[in-house]
């Protein structure tokens, strides 16, 4: 599959429509699996790039960021939301729990239960290792909590120290390229000397 770059106005429409549907409409369609995976991943670039650029604690991710931290709090007190462990997400016991939490949610968020990459352990990227899949209610729920408990602002500052030391090595090869004097070419040294004598 050539990848979203390569399709017309039209067929972006056609694929944007096409994942709108829910996911149960679908057959096991290779290309339709490679399309909700390219969005997830989109979704999941944005986010990253917004908490590397914004401090987190001050992110607002939905109109009911509020309602959903104090449900998922109410409901998972004791999850510890730095370092996620699968199985509080994906056991059978753990989807027990989580799905009436979800359905919550499901007339107040939209897209509640869309597939979403979600942080196993907050402090890093999104990377396959680190990296699982969630609904979007999962990820707004956990990743609000991130935020408002500062577990998010590590890559914040990480990503801030990062480009202040670029910043600060570009200001430096820029003033160091300013202190080395012209020279002056060889012919002209001989010629200016002349010409005073």
């Amino acid at each position: 599959m050539a990848g979203l770059g390569s399709l017309n106005a039209g067929e972006l429409m056609s694929v944007a429509q096409s994942l709108s549907q829910p996911a149960d409409s679908y057959i096991n369609d290779p290309n339709l699996e490679m399309m909700w995976a390219m969005k997830a991943y989109q979704h999941a670039e944005i986010y990253f790039n917004l908490i590397c650029s914004v401090d987190p604690t001050f992110l607002k991710l939905t109109r009911e960021d509020d309602q959903i931290y104090t449900e998922f709090r109410k409901q998972f007190r004791d999850l510890k939301i730095d370092v996620l462990d699968p199985s509080k997400l994906k056991s059978d016991a753990a989807k027990q729990q989580w799905r009436p939490f979800c359905l919550k949610f499901e007339t107040l968020v939209e897209d509640f239960n869309y597939g979403t990459l979600l942080r196993l352990d907050c402090s890093k990227d999104y990377v396959e290792e680190n990296t699982i899949f969630a609904t979007r209610i999962q990820f707004f729920a956990i990743e609000i909590a991130r935020n408002r408990e500062g577990y998010n602002t590590m890559v914040y500052e990480r990503s801030t120290k990062a480009k202040t030391a670029h910043a600060d090595d570009k200001v430096t090869e820029v003033s160091t390229e300013q202190e080395e004097p012209l020279a002056q070419p060889a012919g002209l040294a001989g010629e200016e000397n002349a010409a005073h004598s």
